[in-house]
């Protein structure tokens, strides 16, 4: 399964998304994606540029596991080998202060603000794909 990140909006403290899914026949909308504020600067390493706890992670390709988490005490998916970033979940929740660098994600947006709604929805739209899948990895750009 491949995922696709468009960031869409960038706000003064956050950053807004549309995740799709990527098939030969195309993308499939699945949801948007609330990050920390995107702040990466091309050409630097993460460290000159992170701010703990309110970055967006560096656009890339990762691969993505379902694992237990243990701040969450369930499973929920995992992005892999993301530079200078540890533990980066996909998971529920509704403003940018709920990332901490996390990718959340909801149902919907209003178009400007640092709310996404239907969060627990879409997480239960999203993990039987990711369930179903052998393998996944997430695009952002």
């Amino acid at each position: 399964m491949k995922l696709v990140l468009k960031r869409i909006h960038f706000g003064e403290t956050f950053t807004v998304g549309q995740l799709y899914e990527s098939t030969e026949h195309g993308e499939s909308p699945i949801c948007y994606v609330l990050e920390d504020k995107y702040r990466e600067v091309e050409g630097q390493d993460v460290k000159v540029w992170k701010v703990q706890d309110n970055t967006a992670i560096p656009k890339g390709v990762y691969g993505v596991r379902i694992t237990m988490s243990p701040r969450f005490k369930t499973r929920l998916p995992l992005l892999l080998n993301v530079p200078g970033f540890e533990g980066i979940r996909i998971h529920s929740g509704n403003s940018s202060k709920n990332t901490e660098g996390c990718l959340l994600v909801g149902m919907t947006w209003d178009g400007k603000s640092d709310w996404i709604g239907s969060s627990k929805v879409a997480m239960g739209v999203l993990m039987p794909m990711l369930e179903k899948a052998t393998e996944c990895t997430i695009d952002i750009k």
